[in-house]
């Protein structure tokens, strides 16, 4: 065991070549040979639907890579997302919520279909949206509307503001990105929507600097959004893929003082679907291009243990405590 803490806190305090040359190969295995953590779906409570990448901008970083070009996550149709709420109603999984993300959503031509499709059946929905644009036409504004209304306190937007401060979150989004966002979020606030925000953590601040940033704005605006709650002002890491990051054996649950249910793909799934090709099931909604964490065109058959073999598993989930869902 003392070895093992050794090799995770030199791999952890070290600066090395930023490669991760060698690692996560092997699901089973580590480089150094250990046993590769794995996580089990224990406590499904959260199922995402990707309704496809295409987005109105293009952001510095965007981690699926979304774009008003990339079409290589296809929209979903109401019916394909039907179908697995279908399957759901066998499953008996007890799942709190269906979440929609992107590209954006609101780009699809079904997403107040495929949200009604969901709150009709009890769950509670919550949609991730810059908040501009797309989600700013008059009839995604009427389908809103009357969601909320026949579903009250049943649906959430996300909405991703970057930043605290309109220059950072600009630099991110594009200039003039901060103020289409911002009246988005009035639009929701007067309509009586409940929001939430997602944000990243690029700017060398604390995470209470970060928060106290963002209360200001808030309040300011009267967004009734808490900011010092993980769950309503979601804070992530970034994502950089040439940053050197430890791989996560079975020993580092007891090492690190962690649970595997603790991680995104102990509590949810996402249903994808690749350009040309069927919806399928992927481990989480970090790795919707990553062949090997594809699990089944089903959900009962996308039930099984997720090995920890990517670099987002370790720097997002396991060290970064970060989730997807509140």
């Amino acid at each position: 065991m003392k070895d093992v803490m050794k090799d995770i806190m030199k791999d952890l305090d070290t600066p090395q070549p930023a490669t991760n040359l060698g690692k996560f190969q092997d699901p089973k295995r580590t480089a150094k040979g250990d046993a590769r953590a794995t996580v089990a779906l224990t406590d499904p409570q959260t199922l995402w639907f990707n309704t496809g990448t295409l987005c109105n901008i293009t952001c510095v970083n965007c981690y699926i890579d979304s774009s008003p070009t990339n079409d290589a996550l296809a929209y979903l149709t109401v019916a394909e997302v039907e179908s697995y709420l279908n399957e759901l109603d066998g499953l008996k999984w007890g799942l709190r919520e269906i979440a929609f993300t992107g590209g954006e959503p609101f780009m699809n031509p079904d997403m107040i279909a495929m949200a009604r499709a969901a709150l009709v059946r009890g769950y509670e929905v919550l949609i991730l949206t810059n908040a501009m644009q797309p989600m700013q036409r008059p009839h995604v504004k009427t389908g809103l509307v009357a969601l909320n209304d026949a579903f009250p306190g049943k649906l959430t937007l996300r909405v991703s503001l970057d930043h605290w401060s309109e220059a950072n979150h600009d630099e991110m989004r594009g200039a003039g990105s901060f103020q289409k966002t911002l009246a988005g979020m009035d639009w929701a606030r007067d309509a009586g929507l409940t929001l939430a925000v997602a944000a990243r953590s690029l700017w060398h601040e604390t995470d209470q600097d970060a928060r106290t940033g963002f209360a200001r704005i808030f309040a300011e605006n009267d967004y009734k959004i808490d900011a010092y709650n993980p769950g309503k002002t979601v804070i992530f890491p970034e994502m950089d893929m040439s940053v050197e990051v430890p791989e996560i054996t079975t020993a580092c649950w007891g090492i690190l003082n962690k649970s595997p249910r603790d991680v995104m793909c102990a509590s949810s799934r996402m249903v994808i679907k690749r350009k040309g090709a069927a919806p399928s099931v992927v481990a989480c909604t970090l790795l919707p291009y990553a062949a090997e964490f594809e699990l089944g065109a089903t959900l009962r058959e996308a039930s099984g243990e997720v090995a920890l073999n990517h670099p987002h598993c370790a720097k997002f989930c396991v060290l970064g405590g970060a989730s997807c869902s509140a």
